[in-house]
Protein backbone atom coordinates (compact mmCIF):
# COMPACT_ATOMS: atom_id res chain seq x y z
CA UNK A 1 0.00 0.00 0.00
CA UNK A 2 1.16 3.07 -1.05
CA UNK A 3 2.29 5.74 1.71
CA UNK A 4 -0.06 8.73 2.29
CA UNK A 5 1.54 12.11 2.60
CA UNK A 6 -0.31 14.94 3.47
CA UNK A 7 -0.55 18.64 1.58
CA UNK A 8 2.88 19.31 2.18
CA UNK A 9 4.79 15.77 0.81
CA UNK A 10 5.17 14.83 4.25
CA UNK A 11 4.08 11.21 6.07
CA UNK A 12 0.84 11.42 7.27
CA UNK A 13 1.67 8.50 9.33
CA UNK A 14 4.02 8.43 12.41
CA UNK A 15 6.62 5.44 11.39
CA UNK A 16 7.31 3.29 14.08
CA UNK A 17 10.72 4.89 15.44
CA UNK A 18 9.18 8.26 15.27
CA UNK A 19 6.15 6.62 18.07
CA UNK A 20 8.55 5.24 19.95
CA UNK A 21 10.19 9.00 20.16
CA UNK A 22 6.59 10.42 20.46
CA UNK A 23 5.69 8.08 23.71
CA UNK A 24 9.16 8.75 25.44
CA UNK A 25 7.92 12.62 25.98
CA UNK A 26 5.97 11.59 29.01
CA UNK A 27 8.65 10.52 30.44
CA UNK A 28 11.95 12.49 31.68
CA UNK A 29 14.37 9.91 31.36
CA UNK A 30 13.93 8.92 27.89
CA UNK A 31 12.36 13.01 26.60
CA UNK A 32 13.66 13.50 22.95
CA UNK A 33 13.80 17.38 22.74
CA UNK A 34 16.28 18.78 20.84
CA UNK A 35 16.72 22.64 20.70
CA UNK A 36 19.10 24.67 18.13
CA UNK A 37 20.05 27.69 19.81
CA UNK A 38 20.65 30.72 17.12
CA UNK A 39 22.86 34.11 18.60
CA UNK A 40 21.44 36.87 15.96
CA UNK A 41 23.50 40.14 15.69
CA UNK A 42 20.44 42.25 16.59
CA UNK A 43 17.51 41.47 18.00
CA UNK A 44 14.31 41.40 15.60
CA UNK A 45 11.50 43.19 15.50
CA UNK A 46 8.64 41.32 17.46
CA UNK A 47 6.09 41.20 14.85
CA UNK A 48 8.43 40.24 12.09
CA UNK A 49 9.76 37.47 13.94
CA UNK A 50 6.19 36.53 14.76
CA UNK A 51 4.90 36.70 11.26
CA UNK A 52 7.69 35.21 10.21
CA UNK A 53 7.21 31.58 11.99
CA UNK A 54 2.95 32.38 11.32
CA UNK A 55 3.90 32.01 7.55
CA UNK A 56 6.52 29.27 8.18
CA UNK A 57 4.06 27.03 9.68
CA UNK A 58 1.36 27.40 6.77
CA UNK A 59 4.14 25.89 4.51
CA UNK A 60 5.59 23.35 6.78
CA UNK A 61 2.62 21.63 8.29
CA UNK A 62 4.42 20.04 10.27
CA UNK A 63 4.59 23.26 12.91
CA UNK A 64 0.69 22.99 12.69
CA UNK A 65 -0.02 19.41 13.00
CA UNK A 66 -0.23 17.40 16.27
CA UNK A 67 -0.43 13.69 16.84
CA UNK A 68 -3.43 11.33 17.47
CA UNK A 69 -3.06 8.18 18.56
CA UNK A 70 -5.80 5.67 17.99
CA UNK A 71 -7.83 4.37 21.58
CA UNK A 72 -6.55 0.90 20.44
CA UNK A 73 -4.22 0.29 17.81
CA UNK A 74 -6.05 -0.63 15.08
CA UNK A 75 -4.24 2.28 12.96
CA UNK A 76 -0.60 4.18 13.09
CA UNK A 77 -0.50 7.20 14.73
CA UNK A 78 -1.35 10.41 12.50
CA UNK A 79 -0.12 13.86 11.79
CA UNK A 80 -3.51 15.73 11.67
CA UNK A 81 -3.65 19.94 11.01
CA UNK A 82 -4.39 21.39 14.53
CA UNK A 83 -8.07 22.81 14.60
CA UNK A 84 -7.03 25.01 17.85
CA UNK A 85 -3.60 25.77 16.47
CA UNK A 86 -2.33 28.80 18.73
CA UNK A 87 0.26 30.60 17.70
CA UNK A 88 1.09 32.52 20.35
CA UNK A 89 1.20 29.45 22.86
CA UNK A 90 4.47 28.35 20.39
CA UNK A 91 6.07 31.93 19.33
CA UNK A 92 7.41 33.46 23.09
CA UNK A 93 9.99 36.25 24.28
CA UNK A 94 11.69 36.81 26.99
CA UNK A 95 14.55 38.73 28.28
CA UNK A 96 17.41 38.00 30.12
CA UNK A 97 19.40 40.57 32.96
CA UNK A 98 21.54 43.14 30.31
CA UNK A 99 24.05 42.23 29.24
CA UNK A 100 22.99 38.89 28.96
CA UNK A 101 25.80 35.85 28.24
CA UNK A 102 25.07 32.81 26.60
CA UNK A 103 25.56 31.36 29.48
CA UNK A 104 22.38 32.55 30.62
CA UNK A 105 21.06 31.50 27.45
CA UNK A 106 21.80 27.96 28.03
CA UNK A 107 20.20 27.70 31.82
CA UNK A 108 17.14 29.12 30.29
CA UNK A 109 17.56 26.25 27.03
CA UNK A 110 18.18 23.82 29.53
CA UNK A 111 15.09 24.47 32.06
CA UNK A 112 12.93 24.09 28.64
CA UNK A 113 14.12 20.91 27.48
CA UNK A 114 13.83 19.29 31.22
CA UNK A 115 10.05 20.24 30.70
CA UNK A 116 7.83 18.19 28.60
CA UNK A 117 6.30 19.17 25.14
CA UNK A 118 2.35 19.18 25.04
CA UNK A 119 1.65 16.32 23.02
CA UNK A 120 -1.97 17.55 22.64
CA UNK A 121 -0.33 20.19 20.81
CA UNK A 122 2.22 20.71 17.49
CA UNK A 123 5.48 19.33 19.18
CA UNK A 124 7.35 22.79 19.21
CA UNK A 125 8.13 26.19 20.28
CA UNK A 126 10.33 29.55 19.76
CA UNK A 127 11.65 31.74 22.04
CA UNK A 128 13.02 34.69 21.53
CA UNK A 129 14.95 35.84 24.01
CA UNK A 130 16.25 39.62 24.37
CA UNK A 131 18.73 41.41 26.69
CA UNK A 132 22.07 40.08 25.12
CA UNK A 133 25.50 42.20 25.54
CA UNK A 134 26.17 44.56 22.62
CA UNK A 135 22.59 44.34 21.58
CA UNK A 136 22.29 40.80 20.03
CA UNK A 137 19.59 38.20 20.79
CA UNK A 138 19.32 34.64 20.70
CA UNK A 139 16.73 32.37 19.54
CA UNK A 140 15.79 28.99 21.13
CA UNK A 141 13.88 26.36 18.45
CA UNK A 142 12.77 23.49 21.01
CA UNK A 143 11.41 20.07 18.83
CA UNK A 144 10.60 16.77 19.85
CA UNK A 145 12.57 14.57 17.94
CA UNK A 146 9.27 12.61 17.04
CA UNK A 147 9.63 15.31 13.95
CA UNK A 148 12.58 14.88 12.48
CA UNK A 149 15.95 14.32 13.45
CA UNK A 150 18.77 16.57 12.86
CA UNK A 151 20.09 16.53 9.27
CA UNK A 152 16.07 16.27 8.43
CA UNK A 153 14.96 19.73 10.67
CA UNK A 154 17.77 20.96 8.17
CA UNK A 155 15.45 20.78 5.55
CA UNK A 156 12.29 21.20 7.10
CA UNK A 157 12.95 24.65 8.44
CA UNK A 158 14.86 25.93 5.88
CA UNK A 159 11.85 28.30 4.97
CA UNK A 160 12.45 30.24 8.30
CA UNK A 161 16.01 31.86 6.96
CA UNK A 162 16.98 34.09 3.98
CA UNK A 163 20.10 34.96 2.34
CA UNK A 164 19.80 38.47 2.91
CA UNK A 165 18.66 40.62 5.72
CA UNK A 166 16.09 42.52 4.17
CA UNK A 167 14.37 40.37 1.35
CA UNK A 168 11.54 41.51 -0.63
CA UNK A 169 8.60 40.69 0.68
CA UNK A 170 6.70 37.35 -0.06
CA UNK A 171 3.25 36.52 -0.59
CA UNK A 172 1.32 34.80 2.67
CA UNK A 173 0.59 31.24 2.24
CA UNK A 174 -3.00 29.99 2.52
CA UNK A 175 -4.40 28.91 5.68
CA UNK A 176 -3.97 25.01 6.30
CA UNK A 177 -6.92 23.14 6.22
CA UNK A 178 -7.81 21.91 10.06
CA UNK A 179 -8.47 18.57 10.64
CA UNK A 180 -10.98 17.33 13.22
CA UNK A 181 -9.81 13.59 14.51
CA UNK A 182 -10.18 12.21 17.60
CA UNK A 183 -8.61 8.78 18.96
CA UNK A 184 -11.92 6.84 18.55
CA UNK A 185 -12.36 8.06 14.92
CA UNK A 186 -8.68 6.98 13.82
CA UNK A 187 -9.38 3.74 15.72
CA UNK A 188 -13.25 3.29 14.14
CA UNK A 189 -11.04 4.26 10.48
CA UNK A 190 -8.43 1.55 11.19
CA UNK A 191 -11.04 -0.78 12.26
CA UNK A 192 -12.86 -0.15 8.32
CA UNK A 193 -9.62 -0.93 6.73
CA UNK A 194 -8.51 -3.68 9.27
CA UNK A 195 -10.09 -6.89 6.94
CA UNK A 196 -8.08 -4.99 4.03
CA UNK A 197 -5.01 -5.01 6.07
CA UNK A 198 -4.81 -7.91 7.60
CA UNK A 199 -5.48 -9.55 3.78
CA UNK A 200 -2.63 -7.40 2.43
CA UNK A 201 -0.10 -7.75 5.81
CA UNK A 202 -1.09 -11.99 5.47
CA UNK A 203 0.07 -11.79 1.43
CA UNK A 204 2.77 -9.79 2.16
CA UNK A 205 4.11 -12.69 4.88
CA UNK A 206 3.47 -15.39 2.62
CA UNK A 207 5.24 -13.75 -0.45
CA UNK A 208 8.48 -12.68 1.72
CA UNK A 209 8.27 -16.38 3.30
CA UNK A 210 8.08 -18.38 -0.20
CA UNK A 211 10.67 -16.13 -1.35
CA UNK A 212 12.78 -17.58 1.63
CA UNK A 213 11.86 -20.82 1.57
CA UNK A 214 12.63 -20.84 -2.07
CA UNK A 215 16.16 -19.66 -1.23
CA UNK A 216 16.81 -21.80 1.40
CA UNK A 217 15.87 -24.81 -1.24
CA UNK A 218 18.19 -23.67 -4.00
CA UNK A 219 20.89 -22.63 -1.59
CA UNK A 220 20.41 -23.69 1.97
CA UNK A 221 24.01 -23.65 3.26
CA UNK A 222 24.17 -19.76 2.10
CA UNK A 223 20.45 -19.07 3.54
CA UNK A 224 21.52 -20.33 7.10
CA UNK A 225 24.98 -18.80 6.88
CA UNK A 226 23.51 -15.70 5.94
CA UNK A 227 20.93 -16.06 8.62
CA UNK A 228 23.70 -16.27 11.50
CA UNK A 229 25.50 -13.66 9.98
CA UNK A 230 22.77 -11.53 10.39
CA UNK A 231 22.16 -12.22 13.52
CA UNK A 232 26.06 -12.13 14.60
CA UNK A 233 26.35 -8.75 12.81
CA UNK A 234 22.82 -7.73 14.83
CA UNK A 235 24.18 -8.71 17.96
CA UNK A 236 27.74 -6.52 17.37
CA UNK A 237 25.70 -3.24 16.65
CA UNK A 238 23.28 -3.09 19.69
CA UNK A 239 26.24 -4.57 21.95
CA UNK A 240 28.29 -2.00 23.45
CA UNK A 241 32.08 -2.09 22.31
CA UNK A 242 33.46 -1.37 25.54
CA UNK A 243 33.02 -0.89 29.56
CA UNK A 244 31.83 2.00 30.61
CA UNK A 245 33.24 4.39 32.57
CA UNK A 246 32.95 4.02 36.06
CA UNK A 247 33.12 8.13 36.39
CA UNK A 248 30.25 9.01 33.97
CA UNK A 249 27.98 6.09 35.88
CA UNK A 250 25.59 7.61 37.90
CA UNK A 251 22.34 9.36 36.26
CA UNK A 252 20.11 12.00 37.42
CA UNK A 253 17.36 14.39 36.37
CA UNK A 254 19.69 17.37 36.95
CA UNK A 255 22.22 18.70 33.17
CA UNK A 256 24.53 21.70 32.35
CA UNK A 257 25.64 22.38 28.49
CA UNK A 258 28.82 23.94 27.50
CA UNK A 259 29.69 25.08 23.96
CA UNK A 260 33.30 25.95 22.44
CA UNK A 261 33.38 28.03 18.59
CA UNK A 262 36.21 27.05 16.23
CA UNK A 263 36.50 28.16 12.76
CA UNK A 264 35.20 25.70 10.00
CA UNK A 265 38.34 26.33 7.88
CA UNK A 266 40.66 25.64 11.36
CA UNK A 267 39.50 22.21 12.33
CA UNK A 268 39.31 21.31 8.23
CA UNK A 269 43.48 22.26 8.06
CA UNK A 270 43.40 20.14 11.76
CA UNK A 271 41.99 17.10 9.85
CA UNK A 272 43.50 17.41 7.42
CA UNK A 273 46.88 17.45 8.46
CA UNK A 274 46.24 14.71 10.77
CA UNK A 275 45.09 12.23 7.84
CA UNK A 276 41.05 12.25 8.63
CA UNK A 277 37.55 13.94 7.87
CA UNK A 278 36.80 16.63 10.11
CA UNK A 279 34.41 14.17 11.84
CA UNK A 280 37.11 12.23 12.93
CA UNK A 281 39.09 15.33 14.20
CA UNK A 282 36.09 16.25 15.86
CA UNK A 283 35.85 12.91 17.66
CA UNK A 284 39.33 12.63 18.74
CA UNK A 285 39.45 16.51 20.33
CA UNK A 286 36.24 15.41 22.64
CA UNK A 287 38.39 11.87 22.99
CA UNK A 288 40.93 14.34 23.97
CA UNK A 289 38.85 15.74 26.50
CA UNK A 290 37.74 12.96 28.22
CA UNK A 291 41.15 11.14 28.60
CA UNK A 292 41.96 14.56 30.12
CA UNK A 293 39.45 14.61 32.33
CA UNK A 294 39.66 10.89 33.22
CA UNK A 295 42.88 11.55 34.32
CA UNK A 296 42.93 14.17 36.61
CA UNK A 297 40.76 12.55 38.68
CA UNK A 298 43.01 9.76 38.95
CA UNK A 299 40.65 6.77 36.78
CA UNK A 300 42.53 7.01 33.55
CA UNK A 301 40.98 4.11 31.14
CA UNK A 302 41.89 2.98 27.48
CA UNK A 303 38.12 3.18 26.30
CA UNK A 304 34.77 3.92 27.06
CA UNK A 305 31.27 3.07 24.76
CA UNK A 306 30.60 6.03 22.41
CA UNK A 307 27.31 5.30 19.76
CA UNK A 308 27.97 7.91 17.04
CA UNK A 309 24.49 8.77 15.02
CA UNK A 310 24.60 7.90 11.18
CA UNK A 311 22.27 9.53 9.03
CA UNK A 312 20.68 7.24 6.31
CA UNK A 313 18.55 9.90 4.65
CA UNK A 314 18.46 9.60 1.27
CA UNK A 315 17.69 12.95 -1.20
CA UNK A 316 13.94 11.53 -2.03
CA UNK A 317 13.54 11.26 1.58
CA UNK A 318 10.86 13.85 3.03
CA UNK A 319 12.09 16.25 5.70
CA UNK A 320 9.64 14.47 8.40
CA UNK A 321 10.11 11.69 10.33
CA UNK A 322 13.46 9.96 11.53
CA UNK A 323 16.38 7.97 9.25
CA UNK A 324 19.13 7.53 11.23
CA UNK A 325 21.04 4.38 13.30
CA UNK A 326 24.40 4.47 15.44
CA UNK A 327 27.39 3.20 15.27
CA UNK A 328 28.82 1.96 18.03
CA UNK A 329 32.69 2.93 18.95
CA UNK A 330 35.47 1.93 21.72
CA UNK A 331 36.17 5.86 21.84
CA UNK A 332 40.29 5.80 22.61
CA UNK A 333 40.19 7.81 25.25
CA UNK A 334 43.65 6.57 26.71
CA UNK A 335 44.86 7.03 23.64
CA UNK A 336 47.91 9.79 24.03
CA UNK A 337 48.55 10.56 20.11
CA UNK A 338 45.80 12.47 18.72
CA UNK A 339 46.38 11.06 15.27
CA UNK A 340 46.60 7.74 16.43
CA UNK A 341 43.44 8.67 17.85
CA UNK A 342 41.96 9.46 14.71
CA UNK A 343 42.91 6.47 13.16
CA UNK A 344 40.89 4.50 15.62
CA UNK A 345 38.36 5.71 15.20
CA UNK A 346 38.16 6.38 11.29
CA UNK A 347 38.97 2.08 11.17
CA UNK A 348 36.02 1.60 13.83
CA UNK A 349 33.79 3.71 12.00
CA UNK A 350 34.49 2.36 8.85
CA UNK A 351 34.10 -1.22 9.80
CA UNK A 352 30.92 -0.47 11.99
CA UNK A 353 28.81 1.22 9.13
CA UNK A 354 29.37 -1.77 6.98
CA UNK A 355 27.27 -4.14 9.44
CA UNK A 356 24.81 -5.83 7.39
CA UNK A 357 22.66 -5.29 10.62
CA UNK A 358 22.99 -1.76 10.65
CA UNK A 359 19.40 -0.20 10.88
CA UNK A 360 18.30 -3.36 13.41
CA UNK A 361 16.28 -1.45 15.73
CA UNK A 362 14.72 0.15 13.16
CA UNK A 363 13.77 -3.08 11.50
CA UNK A 364 12.54 -4.19 15.58
CA UNK A 365 10.68 -1.09 16.11
CA UNK A 366 7.49 -1.94 15.30
CA UNK A 367 7.55 -4.29 17.87
CA UNK A 368 8.86 -2.20 20.40
CA UNK A 369 5.42 0.30 19.95
CA UNK A 370 3.14 -2.49 21.09
CA UNK A 371 5.10 -3.24 24.33
CA UNK A 372 3.71 -1.61 27.65
CA UNK A 373 5.80 1.59 28.84
CA UNK A 374 7.42 -0.08 31.98
CA UNK A 375 8.58 -2.48 29.75
CA UNK A 376 9.55 -0.53 27.01
CA UNK A 377 11.37 1.85 29.22
CA UNK A 378 12.94 -1.03 30.61
CA UNK A 379 14.25 -2.99 27.07
CA UNK A 380 14.96 0.84 26.13
CA UNK A 381 17.48 1.18 29.03
CA UNK A 382 19.35 -2.49 28.29
CA UNK A 383 19.76 -1.21 24.74
CA UNK A 384 21.42 2.09 25.51
CA UNK A 385 25.11 1.08 26.62
CA UNK A 386 27.04 3.73 25.92
CA UNK A 387 28.17 6.91 28.39
CA UNK A 388 28.57 9.23 25.30
CA UNK A 389 26.21 10.04 22.00
CA UNK A 390 27.73 12.34 19.60
CA UNK A 391 26.25 13.93 16.33
CA UNK A 392 27.40 15.98 13.60
CA UNK A 393 25.26 18.11 11.69
CA UNK A 394 26.46 20.35 8.76
CA UNK A 395 23.75 23.31 8.04
CA UNK A 396 23.87 26.29 5.77
CA UNK A 397 27.37 26.96 4.61
CA UNK A 398 26.83 30.91 3.82
CA UNK A 399 25.31 34.03 5.72
CA UNK A 400 21.66 33.08 6.67
CA UNK A 401 19.21 35.70 8.33
CA UNK A 402 16.20 35.45 10.69
CA UNK A 403 13.75 38.18 10.58
CA UNK A 404 16.41 40.84 9.67
CA UNK A 405 19.08 39.66 12.16
CA UNK A 406 22.71 37.77 10.96
CA UNK A 407 22.44 34.33 12.41
CA UNK A 408 26.10 34.69 13.96
CA UNK A 409 26.49 31.30 15.46
CA UNK A 410 24.23 28.46 16.18
CA UNK A 411 24.38 25.40 19.17
CA UNK A 412 22.86 22.19 19.29
CA UNK A 413 21.75 20.65 22.47
CA UNK A 414 20.83 17.16 22.15
CA UNK A 415 18.36 14.75 24.82
CA UNK A 416 19.92 12.67 27.30
CA UNK A 417 18.60 8.98 26.40
CA UNK A 418 20.59 7.17 29.52
CA UNK A 419 23.49 8.37 28.35
CA UNK A 420 25.92 10.74 30.66
CA UNK A 421 26.80 13.08 27.86
CA UNK A 422 25.45 14.33 24.38
CA UNK A 423 28.06 16.16 21.83
CA UNK A 424 26.33 17.80 19.18
CA UNK A 425 28.95 19.86 16.26
CA UNK A 426 27.10 22.27 14.34
CA UNK A 427 28.94 23.48 10.87
CA UNK A 428 27.40 26.97 10.06
CA UNK A 429 28.51 30.13 8.48
CA UNK A 430 32.17 29.35 8.51
CA UNK A 431 32.06 28.52 11.96
CA UNK A 432 31.69 24.88 13.87
CA UNK A 433 30.04 24.61 17.50
CA UNK A 434 30.88 22.20 19.93
CA UNK A 435 27.85 21.67 22.12
CA UNK A 436 28.39 19.05 25.07
CA UNK A 437 25.24 18.73 27.52
CA UNK A 438 25.86 16.31 30.29
CA UNK A 439 24.18 14.85 33.04
CA UNK A 440 25.52 16.69 35.99
CA UNK A 441 25.53 13.45 38.24
CA UNK A 442 28.05 12.05 35.73
CA UNK A 443 30.45 15.07 35.57
CA UNK A 444 30.91 16.31 38.29
CA UNK A 445 33.62 18.44 38.35
CA UNK A 446 31.97 21.11 35.92
CA UNK A 447 35.00 23.44 35.73
CA UNK A 448 37.53 20.74 35.50
CA UNK A 449 35.71 19.11 32.32
CA UNK A 450 35.44 23.12 30.38
CA UNK A 451 39.13 23.02 30.71
CA UNK A 452 39.51 19.72 29.68
CA UNK A 453 37.08 20.42 26.83
CA UNK A 454 38.92 23.32 25.54
CA UNK A 455 42.47 21.79 25.56
CA UNK A 456 41.00 18.58 23.85
CA UNK A 457 40.38 20.62 20.52
CA UNK A 458 43.16 23.40 21.33
CA UNK A 459 45.27 19.52 20.89
CA UNK A 460 43.79 19.05 17.76
CA UNK A 461 43.90 22.25 15.75
CA UNK A 462 47.72 22.31 16.92
CA UNK A 463 47.97 19.60 14.29
CA UNK A 464 47.42 22.08 11.64
CA UNK A 465 51.11 23.76 12.59
CA UNK A 466 49.48 27.14 13.35
CA UNK A 467 50.52 28.32 17.22
CA UNK A 468 47.89 31.08 17.03
CA UNK A 469 44.68 28.36 16.54
CA UNK A 470 42.64 27.91 19.31
CA UNK A 471 38.94 27.02 20.32
CA UNK A 472 37.04 30.02 21.73
CA UNK A 473 34.77 29.54 24.68
CA UNK A 474 31.35 30.37 24.12
CA UNK A 475 29.57 29.27 27.25
CA UNK A 476 31.81 29.80 29.67
CA UNK A 477 34.72 32.65 31.17
CA UNK A 478 38.22 32.77 29.60
CA UNK A 479 39.71 33.60 32.88
CA UNK A 480 38.78 29.81 33.92
CA UNK A 481 41.84 28.61 32.46
CA UNK A 482 43.27 30.99 34.80
CA UNK A 483 41.66 29.74 38.49
CA UNK A 484 43.34 27.48 40.46
CA UNK A 485 42.76 23.77 38.93
CA UNK A 486 44.24 20.26 39.07
CA UNK A 487 46.88 19.86 36.74
CA UNK A 488 45.34 18.49 33.49
CA UNK A 489 47.75 16.40 31.32
CA UNK A 490 47.80 14.93 27.74
CA UNK A 491 46.17 11.13 28.69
Amino acid sequence: MAETVDAAGLPAALGPVDYLLHRGEANPRTRSGIMAVEVLDTTPDWNRFRTRFENASRRVLRLRQKVVVPTLPTAAPRWVVDPDFNLDFHVRRLSVAEPGSLRQVFDVAEVMLQSPLDIARPLWTTTLIGGLADGKAAALLHLSHAVTDGVGSVEMFAHIYDLERDPPPQPTPAQPIPQDLSANDLMREGLNHLPANVVGGVLGALSGAASIVGRAVLNPVAAVAGAVGYARSGMRVVSRAAEPSPLLSRRSLATRSEALDIPLADLHRAAKAGGGSINDAYLAGLCGALGRYHEALGVPIATLPMAVPVNLRAESDPAGGNRFTGVNLAAPIGTADPIARMKKIRTQMTQRRDEPAMDIIGSIAPLLTVLPAPLLESMTGSIVGSDVQASNVPVFPGDTYLAGAKVLRQYGIGPLPGVAMMVVLISRGGYCTITTRYDRAAVRDEALFARCLLEGFDEILALAGEPDLHAVPASFAPELLDSPQRSVSGS
